[in-house]
């Protein structure tokens, strides 16, 4: 038997004894604004008609089955409650499946006009949450025989039905100021403590983000039109437990195509650069993102794939005339 035979095997029982071992964090996706629900749940109903967004991320592709996230999500704004309703679902595998973390939210979202040219929407979320470990996926020291492999039996004890599940609630909140051109908001998630830990007590920190952008028009007079080519510089601040992540990126506009172009890093040192391409059509939006990793990880890791899919739908009635939030569409 040689080690990089079972390396695959290795390596995935280290990222499930990281996930275990340490403080839990949430799933990260590059594409902010092509995720906005996520990114802050003021966003509910800020297209103002429907919109159905989904996200697909495979982080360090080049281990297998490490994190790999889905998202899905679903808004649009009321005009008989005063603001937007959204719901959101994600769902997280690591080592293979190992562990599963999954949650459904349902937003609410308000809108208040401050002036002619500067409106705030504040947004609530409440969500459920399912933590679960799959026994059978594991694999233990003494499966390992020396001639072939994961071949015997284990002697660990096997849990109890529902040692390793966890199904909380969990609560978050955040706003919006915005005019037409400039947008920045702050959200908090898990603002009541919550334990995810299995055996031991693991409080899921409560996690602080913090946006700002700005659209630049690339053509001259004060009418800006959809299609026209802009500029839009932005930063995005995370902070959770001890991890702090700053993010600079910048998005260019010509339609039908969007290219963007991040840089990320913790306070540690980099992390890494992300690529983005988008293509925008009337109601559809499709768009792809790849982190290049810049960090120790860099050889081992593969980085990071990311595709978004976005599709606006009709209003089902006539709506009073309502400035939407000019943020990228990734």
């Amino acid at each position: 038997m040689t080690i990089k035979k079972y390396r695959p095997y290795i390596i995935v029982l280290l990222i499930l004894f990281i996930s275990l071992g340490t403080k839990a964090q949430d799933a990260h996706f590059s594409q902010f604004y092509a995720n906005p629900l996520y990114l802050n749940p003021a966003f509910a109903g800020s297209k103002v008609c429907p919109r159905l967004v989904m996200n697909y991320r495979n982080q360090w592709p080049s281990i297998p089955g490490s994190y790999v996230t889905y998202n899905a999500s679903f808004d649009m704004h009321f005009d008989g409650i005063g603001g937007g309703l959204g719901v959101i679902v994600t769902s997280d595998r690591a080592g293979q499946g190992v562990l599963t973390t999954q949650s459904v939210s349902l937003i609410y979202s308000a809108r208040i006009k401050l002036s002619r040219h500067w409106a705030i929407k504040a947004g609530l979320e409440a969500s459920f949450f399912q933590k679960h470990l799959d026994w059978d996926k594991l694999t233990f020291g003494d499966q390992i025989d020396s001639r072939w492999g994961f071949s015997n039996s284990t002697a660990e004890k096997r849990p109890s039905n529902g040692e390793y599940n966890i199904l909380k609630p969990d609560f978050s909140a955040g706003f919006i100021v915005y005019n037409e051109r400039f947008f920045g908001g702050f959200a908090a998630s898990h603002l009541v403590p919550v334990d995810v830990g299995f055996k031991e007590e693991s409080i899921l920190p409560m996690k602080l983000t913090g946006h700002l952008g700005y659209m630049i028009p690339l053509v001259k007079g004060k009418r800006v039109r959809p299609g026209d080519p802009s500029l839009s510089p932005n930063f995005v601040y995370m902070q959770q437990g001890p991890f702090h992540m700053f993010n600079y990126g910048a998005y260019f506009k010509k339609a039908p195509m969007i290219f963007g172009l991040w840089y990320r890093h913790f306070l540690e040192g980099s992390d890494a650069v992300i690529v983005q391409v988008g293509f925008e059509y009337d109601k559809f939006k499709f768009g792809y993102s790849y982190d290049i990793t810049v960090s120790k990880l860099a050889t081992a890791s593969g980085g990071a794939h990311e595709i978004s899919f976005g599709l606006d739908f009709n209003c089902p009635v006539k709506r009073r005339r309502m400035r939407e939030i000019s943020c990228p569409a990734f």
